[in-house]
């Protein structure tokens, strides 16, 4: 039988300053998550620059250009923590393919070296005139799965949450875990906790959210990151709304009497 997997979920408020700010802060982050046993670490969405659009859209005038491509130098720090402490880490990025095709992604960075990236596929607002949709199941493929210490991980970014085929073709791949990167506001407390509890309990496997932290562009977080059992019951949250790293430990048992 697997062994249980101790998860972060990191409730994030991004710092002004893009990538090179941010960077550092992750890492600092994912050490306090090792420090509770973590083996993967889940950050929000776009947690490396915030949910600022503008500074995507115009980064070359305001700082440079926060837009993060495969083999970013700048995310040497980061690529090194998960190294030393054998974390893989989901950090949330505005991504540009070979191709120069623009994504909001989230990319995982594994200890051996390995990075993977999963796309949004369910883009809304003002995202639809920045960034081009990621294939995924409506491409007939599923959403990025990882293999964490013999479990599998779904990714999913904020609105794909709100649409239950995409947890749904994440389980009929096998997926155990649903992992969440979002930016939930204020008024989205209730909403948030319906999405990741029928996720959850729809598909019989586990619901994590990391939700971006603090005061941003579309609003005040409501908070709330932290794990869902396969019941949909919640688990643990975090318990204001800035930063903070919320630990659970995952077992194979809780699945098991739903499957």
């Amino acid at each position: 039988m697997t062994a249980p997997l101790t998860v972060s979920a990191v409730q994030y408020e991004a710092l002004d300053g893009g990538v090179d700010a941010n960077v550092p802060e992750h890492v600092r982050l994912i050490e306090d998550a090792d420090s509770h046993g973590a083996r993967l670490v889940v950050f929000p969405e776009l947690s490396l620059t915030g949910y600022d659009l503008p500074l995507l859209r115009h980064g070359n005038q305001r700082g440079g250009d926060q837009w993060v491509m495969a083999g970013d130098h700048r995310l040497d720090p980061i690529r090194e923590i998960c190294r030393r402490t054998g974390i893989t880490a989901v950090v949330g990025a505005p991504f540009r393919e070979g191709d120069g095709t623009p994504r909001l992604a989230s990319l995982a960075v594994h200890p051996n070296g390995m990075e993977e990236a999963g796309f949004k596929v369910h883009l809304h607002g003002d995202e639809q005139s920045l960034f081009e949709a990621g294939p995924g199941y409506q491409a007939r493929q599923e959403p990025l799965l990882l293999d964490v210490d013999g479990w599998t991980i779904a990714l999913a970014i904020c609105f794909d949450a709100a649409h239950p085929a995409h947890s749904g073709a994440a389980a009929a791949a096998g997926a155990e875990v649903y992992a969440v990167s979002a930016l939930y506001t204020q008024e989205e407390g209730r909403r948030l906790g319906l999405h990741l509890g029928a996720r959850a309990m729809d598909n019989r496997m586990y619901g994590v959210l990391a939700n971006l932290g603090g005061r941003t562009t579309l609003g005040p977080s409501c908070g709330l990151s932290g794990f869902w059992g396969p019941d949909g019951l919640s688990m643990q949250n975090a318990g204001g709304t800035g930063t903070e790293v919320v630990t659970a430990v995952l077992r194979r048992g809780s699945l098991d009497r739903y499957r």
